[in-house]
């Protein structure tokens, strides 16, 4: 759930323990968490846990007292997890509306400072005295996601401290974040008060007057450390399924053959394909019926957190093959990343 790479040893960790929530071996805790997120413990893979299970435990922290996620791991009472468990969605829901909202707001920074293709602008830093800094990492990394650079979001530490900030940073291959800072600290004693992280994460504390001097020492080291090729996103896939392999079978097998996380991703594959038919589902995200122009076969698809306003009529399309359950039935569903018209 914290993007732990699934090396040889985790990906065993973790299949074992897929197994034993599957088999109903899962301590009340997991179990109401798993619940209260609407996943099926029986058919429970790694990115439920990554999806539903993590952030539930991780908004506590966030917003409240991260020992509310500890009570609800240790209890052995089903009746006092599921209180806490439901608790636990409340705080998360209000991650969410947090999260919604400062990334709007993060958004419109963007475009008022001319920064959508990202013109001169290469390490990203950005800050709002309303934001709060229990969620600023999450906002790095939805701006990371969209510009492709690396990006640091700042809030004020807490209300008694007004005049430090607090900052999380996201970065992309190439651009080690840590190391970054470190080499900042070093050319600027004293500007950053605190650090610490990892390649593409970090944390850091500075005062509030320093942000001005910080963001273009950021930038400044960004432009040295990261050329034209890395600021290229690239997404690979396992190129295109034939025609009749989109099954239920299929589906299974490759759930199956993770778990997929970081460093292991799920399979890929990218289709050309005809939209028959599609709408909205909530506000950015899509229902689609996608006709492959090979054999006329249409397969059901979803796509979350869409930006365009309407998919195009013919497009290429990047997927994963997945399982959709509803009313206890099973069926194979395409679950789109990426799509570009055809």
């Amino acid at each position: 759930a914290d993007l732990v790479p699934l090396d040889f040893n985790n990906r065993v960790l973790v299949e074992a323990g897929i197994h034993r929530i599957r088999n109903g071996r899962a301590c009340p805790g997991i179990t109401a968490l798993v619940e209260a997120g609407k996943r099926s413990l029986a058919g429970i893979c790694a990115s439920d846990l990554g999806y539903a299970v993590g952030p539930r435990l991780n908004a506590a922290g966030r917003l409240e007292d991260m020992r509310l996620g500890v009570e609800c791991l240790l209890t052995d009472d089903p009746v006092q997890a599921r209180a806490l468990a439901d608790r636990l969605s409340a705080i998360n829901q209000e991650r969410r509306d947090l999260q919604e909202a400062m990334v709007a707001e993060a958004e419109a920074m963007i475009g008022a400072l001319g920064l959508e293709g990202m013109g001169e602008r290469t390490g990203v830093s950005l800050y709002e005295p309303t934001w709060h800094a229990g969620v600023v990492g999450l906002v790095a990394s939805k701006l990371k996601e969209r510009l492709h650079r690396p990006v640091i979001a700042f809030a004020p530490a807490d209300e008694d401290r007004p005049d430090e900030l607090r900052g999380s940073a996201r970065s992309i291959a190439g651009f080690h974040v840590r190391d970054a800072l470190a080499a900042i600290d070093a050319r600027l004693p004293g500007l950053i008060e605190r650090f610490g992280g990892h390649a593409m994460a970090a944390g850091l504390s500075l005062k509030a007057a320093d942000y001005p001097r910080f963001a273009e020492a950021f930038d400044a080291i960004a432009r040295e450390w990261l050329d034209e090729e890395r600021l290229q996103a690239v997404l690979y896939t396992d190129g295109e399924l034939p025609p009749g392999t989109f099954t239920l079978d299929l589906a299974r097998q490759l759930r199956d053959g993770g778990p997929w996380g970081q460093g292991f991703p799920e399979p890929l594959f990218d289709n050309l394909f005809e939209c028959a038919q599609w709408r909205l589902m909530g506000e950015r995200h899509w229902r689609l019926s996608l006709r492959d122009p090979r054999d006329g076969a249409v397969h059901e698809a979803v796509m979350f957190n869409v930006r365009a306003s309407a998919p195009p009529p013919r497009l290429r399309a990047v997927y994963e093959l997945t399982i959709n359950e509803w009313q206890g039935r099973e069926s194979a569903r395409l679950l789109v990343r990426h799509v570009e018209p055809a």
